[in-house]
C-alpha cells in the first residue's frame, strides 16, 4: 500500500496520470490500476478525472495534504541510507587478533587507509574470540573456520606456522630428527597452543608435560624464545626478522604442521555498507600479494 500511496502522491503533483507514469517509469495502465486499487481499499474516491487534468476530490485533497509529507519524508530518509551504504566514508569496527593485526596486517591497514581517505578503522585487538554480534563489529578478521551458522564468512589466505627455537637453546638441547620433544622446553602463546593442535601423525606435538610458560601474547613469547628459554610453536610472519638475522632457527620436527586459514566475518544479518565491502576486498587482496599469507 505504500508504493501506491506514493504513487498517488506523484499522480497529484504531476497533474495527470501520464506524468505520474512517465516520472514512476511506469505504464499507464499500470498506475490506473494501482489508482483504483488505493481508491477500492479507503473506501472513496480520490480524483476526479477529466479529459486533461486529474483534481483531487475533497477527500483526496486531504488524503495528499496528510500523505505528502510522509511521503517525501521517507524518500529522504532512504535517499540518505542508501548514500550511506554506498559512501566510501564513515567508520568502520574491526576486532582482530593482536598478534596477527600488529604483525602481517600492519601494512594493510596503512595502506587501506591510504587508498581511502574518508573511512576511519576503530580496531579492537585481542587474543579472546569476542561476540561479534553482540559487540556491534562490523567486522572480525578470524583464524580458522568459523562454525557459527549466524556468520558469514569469506577466506582470505592462511598462516603458515613452525617451531623454532635460539640457537643457543638448540646448541644446549640438541634436537635430533624423530626425538620426542617432551624432553624439551616449550613456549606456548596462546592461541597458538602446540598441545591442542590435531596432528595424529605427529606424535612430536603432544607437549602438555614440557610446557614452561604460557602467555597471551605472541611478540613476548617470541622474545622469550630468542632469549633460549625454550621451543616455540609461532606463525612465521611474526618472526621472520628474527629467523633472517638468525636469533631463532625453524626445528626439522615442524615439517608437518598444518597452516591456519584466516577468515573475515560478519553478522549474515546485516547488508554490508560499501566501506565495509571495501575493507574486505582490499585484506584479500593483501593476502593473495603477499606469499607468506596466500
Amino acid at each position: 500500500m505504500l508504493d501506491d500511496l506514493a504513487l498517488f502522491v506523484a499522480i497529484v503533483e504531476g497533474g495527470s496520470l501520464n506524468a505520474a507514469a512517465r516520472r514512476e517509469g511506469l505504464p499507464a495502465a499500470t498506475v490506473t490500476r494501482r489508482l483504483q486499487r488505493l481508491e477500492k481499499h479507503l473506501g472513496c474516491r480520490l480524483l476526479e478525472r477529466s479529459a486533461r487534468r486529474m483534481v483531487p476530490t475533497p477527500e483526496g485533497l486531504q488524503y495528499y495534504e496528510q500523505c505528502r509529507p510522509l511521503v517525501h519524508g521517507l524518500g529522504q530518509i532512504t535517499r540518505s541510507l542508501d548514500d550511506a551504504m554506498h559512501a566510501m566514508a564513515g567508520s568502520v569496527r574491526v576486532l582482530a587478533p593482536e598478534g596477527l593485526a600488529i604483525g602481517a596486517l600492519a601494512p594493510a591497514w596503512a595502506s587501506f587507509l591510504e587508498n581511502h581517505p574518508g573511512i576511519t578503522l576503530q580496531l579492537e585487538l585481542s587474543n579472546a574470540v569476542q561476540d561479534l554480534i553482540g559487540s556491534g563489529a562490523d567486522l572480525a578478521i578470524r583464524v580458522g573456520r568459523q562454525r557459527d551458522s549466524a556468520l558469514t564468512q569469506r577466506r582470505l589466505g592462511t598462516l603458515e606456522i613452525g617451531l623454532v627455537a635460539s640457537p643457543g637453546y638448540l646448541s644446549a638441547h640438541p634436537l635430533a630428527a624423530g626425538q620426542p620433544l617432551d624432553q624439551h622446553r616449550v613456549l606456548v602463546a596462546e592461541p597458538l597452543d602446540p598441545t591442542r593442535l590435531p596432528s595424529p601423525e605427529q606424535p612430536l606435538l603432544r607437549l602438555a608435560d614440557a610446557v614452561r610458560m604460557r602467555v597471551n601474547n605472541m611478540t613476548l613469547a617470541i622474545q622469550l624464545a630468542e632469549s633460549g628459554l625454550g621451543l616455540l610453536l609461532c606463525p612465521l610472519h611474526q618472526c621472520a626478522a628474527a629467523l633472517k638475522e638468525g636469533r631463532l632457527v625453524r626445528v626439522s620436527a615442524d615439517s608437518q604442521l598444518p597452516s591456519r586459514e584466516v577468515f573475515a566475518v560478519w553478522s549474515q544479518r546485516h547488508y554490508l555498507p560499501a566501506r565495509v565491502r571495501a575493507l574486505v576486498e582490499h585484506l584479500a587482496g593483501f593476502f593473495t600479494s603477499d606469499p607468506r599469507l596466500s
